[in-house]
């Protein structure tokens, strides 16, 4: 079954060539069909690469799916034209009175500063709380997942000497629902200057770390009812976007490692190799599927 998308989103035209199976909201409309309603909150700077990542990803599985894009309304975007966020995009006064099955919170490169110091930390409060209540199940990318654990749990970011940067190996330690068929070992893409202290993590009750990584961390934690999930990693990542951030931190003169694990031998004048692509659509599979459909009750709509 597809994603609903704007007849006329960047993303369309994409998905469509890659043979993924995306429908406009006319032909929607006229089908009886209870989709599922999922909104985006999309605080990466590069909005339309990131609405096609996660789509690719979404559209993935046999469910139809209605997406709402939102976007902080105090926060001035400096990368994506007014005209794209007025056309595509919600604030949260939009949405507020809605409910949805499932929500993405996506990272943000604003890791470095203290929460309350993100300019839209208030406004994105509003949606953590909103999360608690109109929404059965979200999942937190990065920085959003920081964000999540620090406003919920009261667990803070620390930085790190160096970035964790490239394509890590992950174990399963708990077969919950959200790593179903995953191997015992996986890999997941990292692009972040801080983390969470492990043993701090483990002290919150209300919480279980899913899957790890003796490099990057915490990758898998989730909420003992299952209705946050939060990702330490970029899972959505196409197969250039860790190449594109190494030649960019190279082009301003940052103290920047060549990404770990990432391309042939090692060397930067090749290809990456992608090794994160079919876990990545499982994750998202049994999020949607064990996280979303199976559990979200009739009652909450």
């Amino acid at each position: 079954m597809p994603v609903v998308l704007p007849k006329n989103l960047p993303a369309t035209e994409i998905l469509t060539n890659e043979n993924i199976f995306v429908m406009h909201e006319e032909r929607a409309k006229s089908q009886d069909i209870r989709p599922l309603n999922i909104a985006i909150v999309n605080l990466m700077p590069t909005k339309i690469q990131t609405e096609t990542q996660l789509l690719r990803l979404i559209g993935n599985t046999p469910l139809q799916v209605n997406v709402d894009f939102i976007h902080m309304s105090t926060h001035e975007s400096k990368n994506s034209s007014k005209s794209h966020l007025e056309t595509f995009y919600k604030d949260f006064e939009e949405i507020k009175l809605k409910k949805y099955d499932g929500m993405v919170i996506t990272g943000a490169p604003v890791e470095t500063l203290n929460f309350e110091e993100v300019d839209y930390w208030n406004e994105l409060q509003k949606i953590l709380d909103f999360a608690k209540t109109n929404v059965y199940s979200t999942m937190f990318i990065c920085w959003g997942a920081q964000a999540g654990l620090y406003y919920y749990y009261n667990l803070n970011k620390i930085s790190l000497s160096s970035k964790v940067f490239g394509v890590f190996e992950h174990r399963v330690l708990k077969r919950n629902p959200i790593v179903r068929g995953f191997d015992d070992v996986f890999f997941a893409p990292h692009s972040r200057h801080t983390t969470w202290n492990i043993d701090e993590l483990e002290k919150i009750s209300e919480v279980e770390v899913v899957a790890y990584s003796n490099e990057a961390g915490a990758y898998i934690v989730n909420s003992k009812d299952q209705r946050f999930i939060f990702i330490s990693g970029h899972p959505e990542y196409d197969p250039d976007v860790l190449q594109q951030e190494y030649k960019r931190d190279l082009s301003l003169n940052l103290n920047i490692n060549i990404p770990i694990n990432y391309y042939q031998n090692n060397e930067p004048n090749t290809s990456p190799v992608v090794k994160w692509r079919g876990h990545a659509n499982l994750l998202f599979a049994n999020w949607l599927n064990y996280h979303v459909y199976q559990e979200t009750p009739f009652e909450f709509f």
